[in-house]
């Protein structure tokens, strides 16, 4: 092979210097094609690419196209309601908030009303006018455990880590939650310099104990006490699963581990870092009530609560059965569908483990009320939620507030290139490419974030009013209605019936398609 290509090239070098002399265009057609047949010839021996090698040169249009796939598709072919995880209307709605640009839609809706799955809204005669509605309503986060509750915002940034996220994304997320006034959750990457820039911080703690570990990964009760008492620092989340890869760990490849990455992390540089699947500072439900009670001692009394994808229905019960026998509740529990989303996540994982969130939240509400603690703790909804709709959507089946991740992404403009695990976001959000980050001004992102976060609630407490309904807590499960097939409709008080108060404490009264899972539960285990 080697002897061929030497004897070609030198061919060629001859008959480009006969046809230099003879005629230019001659030489510069020849040195046009000069790359293209060495590059066939090299296709043409090479034994790694079946295609290139069987038609040479041709065969490299394939891989060219495929490379470009995602944007042909997004910018060519994808009609306004198609595209994955996000279509192009729910990415417009939240690029025209952002900006502060209309997001009203002409000639009626797109959706086809009549197809399964379809959600609306059941609104009342009575509605109330919007200015009579408080714009900005608060939910109180603290049990009777808690001796320094929160008021947070119904809608809030979600788990998003420095490390997946750029540095200048995450300061334009925080002056974001600082400027309108809701809270910005760290995700399980630690509590790094820009996430204390004045904006609320829900410090979201995972199985890496990123911030506040040992050297052996551990977790560090002092590491932890010296960042947890900051003021910046609201409340607590133990992170137990995230939906887009619950049971997995947390994935971050070692080329976007930069030095600062590391020492925020307190971990060495160099390779991927990978959270466990589980937690080493507890074992059984009643070892979690410890650690909640350490969490909560050493930060001072601040709420701690849980994040959480369904997956096993008696573990969720054991927890349960765990704060009702100690009487040491958690705050709020985040619940995370398995349709959430990630930077990098095995496609297993992503398309088939861990409940969805209507289910997860009616299933999560009803054992609180089932138990008789639903007062004492608040949930909290995680998991494409980017509109008002969704808000309302997620309030009637069970949740006191919401997070969004990429919604917030949106609006710090990110267009779904789905290169966030490749550290090649084009748009600055999720790589740590000064380069690439540069482009990303937080100045500027961190308003569009406070715009569209202000314009989804308002969007959210606008829909509230028009089913009469004046504050988030009266948003019950008659409130959304949804056509299981073209002659059916349900509203989800139909499809998912509440259980009555205290029905859990005793087996006499434990409903029959629980009663499995109800007796595998146990505090001494998951």
């Amino acid at each position: 092979m080697r002897r061929a290509f030497l004897v070609v090239s030198f061919t060629i070098l001859v008959i480009n210097g006969i046809l230099t002399y003879i005629n230019w265009k001659f030489s510069l057609l020849f040195l046009i094609l000069i790359p293209l047949i060495l590059m066939g010839l090299f296709d043409m021996y090479q034994s790694i690419h079946t295609i290139r090698r069987n038609f040479p040169l041709v065969g490299r249009l394939r891989y060219l196209l495929g490379s470009i796939g995602p944007e042909i598709r997004q910018y060519f072919i994808e009609t306004d309601t198609d595209g994955k995880p996000f279509n192009r209307l729910q990415r417009n709605m939240v690029y025209s908030r952002s900006k502060k640009e209309s997001d009203m839609e002409p000639f009626g809706t797109q959706k086809n009303t009549y197809e399964s799955g379809y959600e609306w809204i059941n609104h009342s005669i009575r509605a109330i006018t919007f200015q009579d509605m408080n714009p900005k309503p608060l939910v109180r986060i603290g049990s009777s455990n808690c001796s320094k509750p929160y008021m947070a915002s119904m809608f809030n940034i979600s788990a998003m880590s420095y490390g997946s996220l750029s540095k200048n994304a995450i300061i334009a997320l925080n002056e974001g939650a600082k400027k309108g006034g809701f809270y910005h959750n760290t995700g399980e990457g630690g509590l790094s310099p820009y996430h204390l820039l004045g904006g609320d911080v829900v410090w979201n703690i995972g199985t890496g104990y990123f911030s506040c570990r040992k050297f052996d990964g551990t977790f560090c009760p002092d590491e932890f006490e010296k960042r947890a008492i900051l003021d910046e620092v609201k409340m607590i989340e133990i992170k137990f699963s995230q939906g887009a890869k619950p049971g997995h760990g947390g994935i971050l490849p070692k080329e976007k581990v930069t030095d600062e990455i590391a020492a925020i992390r307190l971990v060495n540089k160099g390779h991927d870092i990978i959270s466990p699947p589980t937690h080493s500072a507890f074992t059984t439900p009643l070892e979690l009530i410890d650690f909640i009670k350490l969490l909560r001692e050493r930060s001072g009394g601040k709420p701690i609560g849980i994040k959480i994808c369904i997956g096993n229905k008696a573990e969720f019960i054991s927890i349960c059965k765990a704060m009702v026998a100690t009487q040491t509740y958690l705050d709020f529990i985040t619940v995370d569908g398995g349709e959430g989303g990630t930077g990098a996540a095995p496609p297993e994982y992503s398309d088939h483990v861990g409940m969805p969130l209507r289910d997860a939240l009616a299933f999560v509400h009803d054992c609180l009320k089932g138990y008789g603690i639903k007062e004492q703790i608040k949930v909290i909804a995680s998991g494409k939620v980017i509109s008002g709709f969704d808000i309302i959507r997620n309030l009637s089946i069970g949740a006191d507030l919401c997070n969004s991740a990429r919604g917030m992404m949106f609006a710090l403009g990110c267009i779904q290139a789905l290169e966030c695990h490749t550290n090649t976001c084009p748009t600055g959000v999720a790589t740590q490419n000064p380069r690439l980050m540069k482009g990303l001004v937080p100045e500027d992102k961190s308003t569009r974030v406070t715009r569209y976060q202000y314009e989804t609630v308002k969007s959210a407490v606008d829909l509230m009013a028009s089913a009469g309904l004046d504050h988030p807590d009266k948003v019950d499960r008659s409130v959304v209605s949804t056509r299981i097939n073209p002659i059916m409709i349900q509203t989800f008080e139909e499809i998912y019936p509440e259980l009555d108060r205290g029905c859990l404490l005793n087996e006499a009264t434990v409903p029959d398609y629980l009663k499995v899972f109800w007796l595998k539960a146990s505090i001494e285990k998951f």
